[in-house]
């Protein structure tokens, strides 16, 4: 993409006042989102308020809204809710309290207002917007402020950031809040399922949704629930005995426990509510089973926001302030959102009318149509549980002539989500028709003919586990091309899923290079990226980044309130990633570090002067601790003893200096939320290319497949899933370093920098533009988002 690079120093808020608010029901980030628009705001030079409880504070004013500094919004990155409240407001629904509220905003020449909240309050403040200049008019007619006002103070600007746990926002992929909650609801049911294991019983979970299923169906999705009710999507008639067969053949099948997810708002096709309580007497009657209820409730609202919902409000904010500051009378009320991995801005109203309208398909039984305006990822969601969920009869399976066998295997270092891709990958297989086989030990195994055929039920229960259930090794084929060969011989093989790192990659170019010796590998292969490095070419992320990063973000939580305590006190951490500084320089920006140390960014001894000076400056402040992080191998000399004793030294009398390599604590642990999603996901995908591929290269009694596009690998590129060829990608590598040439990540760097009170450069050619809320066909649902 050649463009110039526009840079937002050009932008000035000399002059102009922000208010920013939080407003309607909580959400974990919202913090964060504050954080940025005032640090942003006060690094372009412009002038931010509190406004304090929403939009009742508006219109009380007083001290209600007040000027804040850069330290206002010190440790507040990692605190869940908001800490300038929110309230629900009677008042300003009202032109009295709309009129309170503009004249307390002129006074302080606040005419820039972001928003964080959910529609309703969106809603609110486009009102506010329309009605502003009359507003002003009439003040004017009251004598309340003079004509110079009007004029000074004459257009309102409005930035909206959707803070909501439910995820139930046209328009964007992902609210602020909503990763959090799954995380809550994930952890309560890891800790459900060992007590309903050890007594055979059956659970109902009520998580929050009372419009939206977003978080019940992504959570069954990422647990394995034996069933979920939504109200997009209610059970078809006689659904009571589809459920009742359902768990009786799943504990038939050896299988110790039940799992039932209910959204609060689940209705049955003919709109009456389906309750927890239910649900479970249906189970108690009908089958005699163990069953508890356990409702959520404000579990899911609370704790501290993860790692994922730190960085997007952060993206968030910062985006939001440039709205602002190029916004015209003529622009549009938008809100800055989430799509694919892309920070974009939307008309506010489209995506308020576009989620008014979900509402209303419900209310008159348009389910399809409901599912369908839910957006793309929503929809892609369901068709993975359908596809998951339930194990089709034999009968039921695609009849084809002959029976492909394809085999599944994780190589390199283990990576949390991985066991999520092998159960989406075998159940899918079998749903289309395969005979699945599982190779235990990547490679190395395979060659020693370590390999087994796995079933529907063998993978039950796989998608919290951590780590590698498969066994994986970081050992590359060439060595064993013969013996691979022959086992894929023995066993028939038709088709390769690889699930790894880099090693995977590579391994996959080593099978497409070995083609012309060996036939065998004339199959179709596809890698799925799978490490928390995130280094893998041809994706923004990798399966188990995630996990990573939220455990790097939890440890620098912990030290943080250790140095607080301690007071002038500067950690250095060192995390893994090999050369990729992803992990360093997101966790970095997630627990509102100082500075990273980056490989890809090479820095010298005056630039860890500079930070050492920069730490100095700001232990005068009221913020007296440090954090620092290091990617391990950013600099063979500059190691994370060097710059340890450096900053000792330097910052004798000032501050001291404790160090922490975090090690392999960042590859263990349960997989997070959006790691057994996204593998989910990308896994059920590449199987159903797997399937396509075969029946293409299907010939004479055998698959035979040569061609480039026929070893590939499965991607997020921006918006989009995207299957790359692995031959292609080999220009856009570095081999020798193990990294992809170009990271989308290094755009978000100056943020961090800026966050952190350094001056630097922020190229903003990426966003700016007001696009559209895309109307999608169902096709676009199959190609395209997570």
């Amino acid at each position: 993409m050649d463009h110039q690079p526009k840079f937002f120093e050009n932008l000035s808020g000399t002059g102009k006042a922000i208010g920013v608010l939080t407003s309607g029901g909580d959400a974990q980030g919202m913090n964060a989102a504050v954080r940025a628009v005032v640090r942003m705001g006060i690094y372009v030079k412009a002038k931010v308020y509190f406004v304090y409880e929403g939009y009742q504070g508006m219109v009380d004013g007083g001290d209600n809204i007040v000027e804040v500094s850069w330290e206002s919004v010190s440790s507040i990155l990692q605190v869940g809710g908001t800490v300038i409240g929110s309230a629900r407001c009677k008042s300003f629904r009202t032109r009295e309290g709309r009129l309170q509220a503009a004249y307390n905003l002129v006074q302080r020449g606040i005419t820039n207002l972001c928003v964080i909240g959910g529609d309703g309050s969106l809603t609110g403040a486009n009102l506010f917007r329309e009605e502003w200049s009359g507003l002003l008019e009439e003040l004017a007619q009251k004598g309340k402020i003079d004509e110079e006002a009007v004029k000074k103070y004459a257009y309102l600007n409005i930035v909206g950031m959707v803070g909501s746990i439910d995820n139930d926002f046209c328009g964007t992929d992902m609210t602020i809040g909503t990763d959090s909650a799954l995380h809550r609801i994930i952890e309560v049911v890891d800790a459900i399922m060992t007590t309903a294991q050890s007594h055979q019983r059956t659970f109902v979970l009520e998580v929050m949704g009372r419009h939206c299923g977003y978080l019940a169906l992504v959570s069954a999705l990422a647990c394995g629930a034996d069933w979920v009710f939504i109200p997009e999507y209610p059970p078809e008639e006689g659904w009571e005995d589809s459920m009742c067969v359902k768990l009786s053949e799943n504990r038939a099948r050896k299988k110790r426990l039940n799992i039932i997810i209910v959204a609060e708002g689940a209705i049955d096709c003919h709109n009456k509510p389906i309750t927890s309580e239910k649900v479970k007497d249906l189970v108690v009657q009908r089958l005699g089973f163990d069953t508890r209820v356990t409702i959520l409730g404000h579990v899911q609202r609370g704790g501290t926001p993860s790692a994922f919902d730190r960085i997007l409000a952060s993206r968030m904010g910062v985006e939001a302030v440039l709205a602002l500051l190029e916004a015209t009378p003529a622009t549009p009320a938008c809100v800055v959102s989430l799509s694919g991995n892309q920070a974009v801005r939307l008309p506010l109203m489209e995506c308020v009318q576009m989620t008014q309208e979900v509402q209303k398909a419900m209310d008159e039984g348009r389910f399809v149509e409901a599912v369908r305006l839910r957006g793309r990822s929503f929809e892609n969601n369901l068709n993975t549980y359908k596809l998951l969920s339930h194990k089709k009869p034999d009968t039921e399976l695609p009849k084809v002539n002959t029976n492909f066998n394809v085999a599944v295997l994780n190589v390199g270092a283990p990576a949390a989500g991985m066991n999520a891709a092998v159960r989406a990958a075998v159940r899918v297989g079998i749903t289309e028709g395969h005979k699945m086989f599982a190779v235990i030990d990547g490679f190395e195994g395979f060659a020693r003919g370590k390999i087994k055929e796995i079933s529907w039920g063998d993978v039950g229960g796989w998608t919290g586990q951590g780590g590698s259930i498969l066994g994986t090794k970081r050992t590359l084929p060439a060595k064993f091309l013969e013996k691979i060969a022959d086992q894929m011989r023995t066993n028939n093989i038709n088709a390769l899923m690889v699930i790894g790192g880099f090693e995977a990659y590579e391994s996959c170019l080593q099978l497409h290079e070995a083609r012309s010796r060996f036939e065998e590998f004339c199959v179709p292969v596809c890698v799925l990226p799978a490490t928390i490095s995130n280094n893998v070419p041809g994706t923004d992320f990798s399966i188990g980044a995630d996990t990573a990063l939220n455990a790097i973000v939890e440890t620098c939580d912990r030290i943080k309130q250790s140095a607080s305590g301690t007071k002038r006190r500067v950690f250095i951490i060192e995390t893994m990633g090999g050369y990729c500084g992803y992990l360093a320089n997101m966790g970095a920006l997630a627990a509102g570090a100082d500075a990273a140390y980056i490989f890809e960014e090479q820095f010298d001894i005056r630039e860890l002067q500079a930070n050492v000076e920069h730490l100095t400056e700001k232990m005068k402040t009221s913020i007296q601790r440090g954090l620092v992080l290091r990617n391990e191998n950013c600099n063979e000399n500059y190691t994370t003893d060097f710059i340890y004793q450096l900053y000792s030294e330097e910052g004798k009398g000032v501050f001291d200096c404790r160090k922490n390599v975090l090690g392999h604590m960042q590859q263990g642990g349960a997989p997070s939320p959006f790691d057994r999603n996204f593998g989910t996901k990308i896994s059920a995908k590449a199987m159903q290319w797997i399937s396509k591929k075969l029946k293409e290269t299907y010939r004479k009694g055998k698959v035979f497949a040569n061609t480039d596009d026929s070893v590939c690998l499965l991607g997020m590129r921006r918006r989009n899933l995207v299957f790359q060829p692995v031959a292609e990608l080999k220009t856009e590598t570095d081999f020798v370093h193990r990294i992809p040439k170009e990271q989308w990540w290094l755009k978000l760097r100056p943020l961090m920098k800026i966050l952190a009170k350094y001056k630097t450069s922020y190229d903003v050619s990426d966003s700016g533009q007001l696009e559209h809320v895309a109307m999608h066909s169902p096709k676009e649902a199959e190609t395209g988002a997570i």
